[in-house]
């Protein structure tokens, strides 16, 4: 089979596009034809060796968090999925990816692929739309009526924050550029700030229950948003490279969030997105062959929200 590997940690220019033995499900382990997988900033930072304490891969590393596909071989004992079925999921970190035309993985990870939405952009949800369910619901405990601020809405995460919160019954106020701020409305936000030409910290003048922060900001703008949450709220960070501040004074909790896998949760976003109240966006769609060349374009900052890597010869 074609995959995309890195035998030795670097950039970009360490992918290569190359031919790859079959693999063979295990016990537990379902092999899935991949439709498409897609691309997320940890990739990056995986291949250029940065992630080798809390993500030990080993070389050569196929990337590829995400995976939708049809399953097409089953690993002794696997109960609940069948050859044929169309499954998304997010593989374990430390393990060969979907960047490839077939990839291994436990069955426990995968849910059926949303039917509303074609099968190869499915891959744009699983790390993200998770990364945006357990960062407001499993740590900012966020309930209707309260207010929310999510720092970095144009992101691929932001826009399924931003369509959660307000799905929930939150007052959404969100950061974004520009470029983006149309977008993030249209997700739901009730406001939005233009982060580029307004100070966050100056705009918001009435206090909010939890803070979501995507944005990978210095650390004083990071503390400064800690001033803008109620005694007793919470601010949520992704940037996990980051620690997140707190105000104990305040009692004011700073959580750093580390995205898991969780097909149940996985599901259940799943069932929105085929009952309509969950939109699916996908800004671009690239063949396995060029993910070299998206991740140059991710390293010199120009990728701009959720990008599918499709594979051809199963999308």
């Amino acid at each position: 089979m074609k995959a995309v590997r890195f035998h030795e940690y670097g950039d970009p220019g360490v992918l290569r596009y190359e031919d790859v033995d079959l693999p063979v499900p295990a016990a537990g382990q379902v092999r899935v034809r991949v439709a498409a997988t897609s691309f997320n900033s940890v990739d990056g930072n995986i291949r250029g060796g940065f992630m080798q304490g809390p993500i030990p891969v080993r070389l050569p590393h196929t990337p590829g968090l995400d995976v939708a596909g049809t399953v097409d071989a089953l690993g002794e004992g696997v109960d609940g999925l069948a050859v044929g079925d169309q499954v998304i999921g997010f593989l374990p970190m430390d393990k060969p990816g979907a960047a490839a035309e077939y990839v291994l993985a436990p069955a426990e990870v995968l849910t059926p692929a949303p039917t509303s939405v074609p099968l190869a952009d499915a891959a744009a949800m699983p790390v993200v739309a998770l990364t945006a369910r357990q960062a407001l619901f499993d740590h900012g405990k966020v309930v209707a009526g309260q207010r929310v601020l999510i720092n970095g809405a144009g992101g691929a995460v932001g826009g399924y924050a931003v369509q959660l919160a307000s799905g929930a019954g939150a007052h959404v106020v969100a950061t974004a550029s520009g470029r983006s701020s149309e977008a993030v409305k249209a997700a739901g936000a009730h406001e939005v700030i233009d982060h580029t030409t307004t100070s966050v910290t100056d705009a918001v003048t009435e206090p909010v229950d939890v803070v979501l922060n995507l944005a990978p900001v210095d650390p004083d703008a990071l503390a400064a948003l800690v001033t803008l949450v109620r005694p007793g709220g919470v601010l949520v960070n992704t940037t996990v490279w980051m620690p997140a501040p707190s105000d104990e004074e305040r009692g004011v909790r700073g959580i750093d969030l580390f995205v898991r896998s969780d097909a149940e949760q996985l599901a259940s976003l799943v069932t929105l997105v085929d009952r309509g109240e969950l939109r699916v966006d996908v800004a671009e769609r690239v063949p396995l062959a060029e993910l070299p060349a998206l991740h140059a374009r991710a390293a010199e900052g120009a990728v701009y929200g959720k990008v599918v890597v499709v594979v051809s010869s199963a999308a």
